[in-house]
């Protein structure tokens, strides 16, 4: 069976890591992107993928520009994108904008599993605490 494969996209050092260290207790592979620039440059040889968490406020271009660059990417058209946020106030504007899902920031571990086994699974998590 081929190792789960996620996309963690934050401009914050510390959050990248421990999303990467929740889904590494979970047995997936990640690839991390700091900021715009260097996910377009990781775009152009980018292994697929299973998962993508995006934070909404990165330097140069908001998560909101970021997903409809990815929605427009053959490569993401069945890829869950899950807004991974500290500002809950967009949890209205995540759905509208087409995310297909929602996690506030702080994460909460003993959750996650859950939750991204549910998005996994095609559910539509949307959680805010």
């Amino acid at each position: 069976m081929k190792a789960l494969h996620a996309l963690i996209i934050d401009d914050n050092a510390q959050n990248r890591d421990i999303i990467g260290r929740l889904l590494a207790k979970q047995g997936f592979q990640t690839t991390e992107a700091a900021d715009a620039q260097s996910l377009d440059s990781l775009l152009e040889t980018l292994v697929p993928v299973d998962i993508v968490f995006l934070d909404l406020e990165l330097p140069g271009r908001n998560g909101f520009e970021i997903l409809r660059r990815m929605k427009a990417d053959a490569r993401f058209e069945h890829v869950p994108i899950v807004a991974c946020t500290v500002h809950l106030n967009e949890i209205n504007r995540a759905h509208q904008q087409g995310f297909h899902s929602f996690l506030g920031k702080p994460l909460d571990a003993g959750r996650f599993p859950e939750q991204v086994a549910r998005i996994l699974d095609g559910e539509r998590v949307w959680e805010s605490g």
